[in-house]
């Protein structure tokens, strides 16, 4: 019997489990000549992209219901090395430390928030990176209204001005008030600060210029230009000395790939992401694929793939066929995704959607809020049905259209 062994089980991870189930099942070929297995650390599949959202309760989706019904083991387990020349993998699980081969391996363990040396932000800081994170940040922000008055007790610092923290800040004006509803002295505060000199920058001036009136709308103050030289339990302390009392600090500033590529003898980005030919084939490596967040392709034969579900998904999917063909010796299909959109939400304001590298807005307000609440729950999920044939249709080695706007309904998948 041989092996496809996918890390990781996120949005890259997951379909390229499905796609290799999917390419095997139309060949005739069951998991007693060739198994496909992943190595997940946990038993979900996380909707990660969601985690700024108040309520996580449908943020997880268990690999069972998806995995089992199309024949994929998965074992639940941290990875702790990859090793190319005896083609194996090793990782911690309940029973110690374990080794796994493979004949073939899709290293998908996407990416991390990026935790630079800044001092207290470990003790103090929050993050909303894993379900667990969000899910800290949440019971810490529910018992605020219990603690004493305090300067900072209602303030929250959003650390990065990125999607994530843009998303984050958004939310938050509204779970504060709730929060306090009982407090009539309480002054709900949130600040969201970056580096750069305009807040959403990297959106462009037409998508910056929504933005900065969405959180003027929605009482969000911004600190542009600014740099966090210290955390502690009762706020943060800028660069130029400024002192911000908060209760509660949330880091979002810039991620990275997960540490493991650099088990992977091949040179990676300033990101720590792993090259892949279009097919996801890791470049100078003969049985090792990646795809999604650890991984870069220059996804239009121009662009270079972002860290972002709209490109793990696709890469998971042609990775999943690819490392199928690439075991049987057949051709492989090269990916090239010809669109570019950023659905960014703005929490009661509704949202502002971009198309394109340049991002040109093209809908904002509750015409953007109605796409960008489809995409986050309904086109970014898998089949629930556990319905074996449902689940690999899906799985399918195509690239999607881009979701709808205006009148139409996102296309799901």
């Amino acid at each position: 019997m041989q092996r496809i062994l996918v890390l990781g089980a996120g949005f890259a991870g997951l379909w390229a489990a499905i796609g290799a189930a999917r390419a095997l099942d139309e060949r005739g070929i069951g998991p007693d000549r060739i198994e496909v297995m992943v190595l997940n650390a946990s038993p979900f599949h996380c909707i990660r992209v969601r985690n700024y959202e108040t309520d996580l309760s449908q943020v997880r989706v268990p690999l069972a219901d998806v995995l089992e019904p199309i024949g994929v083991r998965w074992v639940v387990g941290d990875a702790t090395g990859v090793h190319v020349t005896q083609q194996c993998v090793t990782y911690n699980s309940t029973r110690g430390a374990q080794r796994i081969e493979y004949d073939r391996l899709v290293f998908a363990l996407g990416s991390q928030i990026a935790r630079p040396p800044v001092p207290g932000l470990s003790e103090h800081g929050f993050d909303i990176d894993t379900y667990e994170a969000a899910e800290r940040l949440s019971t810490h922000l529910a018992g605020l209204a219990g603690r004493k008055p305090s300067p900072g007790r209602e303030t929250v610092l959003v650390v990065g001005a990125g999607l994530t923290g843009i998303e984050l800040a958004s939310e938050l004006p509204d779970r504060l008030q709730s929060v306090f509803a009982d407090d009539e002295a309480a002054r709900p505060r949130v600040i969201l600060a970056d580096h750069a000199p305009h807040i959403g920058s990297n959106m462009g001036d037409g998508a910056g210029a929504v933005i900065a009136d969405a959180l003027s709308v929605l009482g969000v103050e911004t600190r542009p230009g600014v740099s966090v030289a210290g955390i502690d339990a009762d706020g943060a302390t800028l660069a130029d000395g400024e002192r911000i009392a908060a209760a509660t600090v949330v880091w979002c500033a810039g991620m990275v790939a997960n540490q493991l590529t650099a088990c992977l003898p091949v040179p990676r980005d300033r990101a720590g992401r792993l090259p892949v030919a279009p097919t996801l084939k890791i470049q100078g490596l003969d049985a090792e694929f990646a795809a999604g967040d650890a991984a870069w392709c220059r996804i239009d034969g121009e662009h270079l793939s972002v860290m972002s579900c709209q490109h793990a998904r696709p890469m998971g999917r042609f990775a999943g066929y690819n490392v199928v063909a690439d075991l049987l010796g057949e051709a492989m299909l090269p990916l090239s995704v010809d669109w570019y959109t950023t659905i960014l939400d703005l929490g009661p304001w509704g949202a502002v959607y971009t198309e394109g590298w340049d991002r040109m807005v093209v809908a904002q307000r509750d015409v953007a809020k109605r796409t960008k609440e489809i995409i986050n729950r309904e086109r970014i999920y898998p089949p629930l049905t556990r319905e074996r044939r449902a689940i690999l249709q899906a799985a399918a080695p195509v690239v999607q259209a881009p979701p709808a706007y205006g009148g139409g309904a996102a296309r799901p998948g």
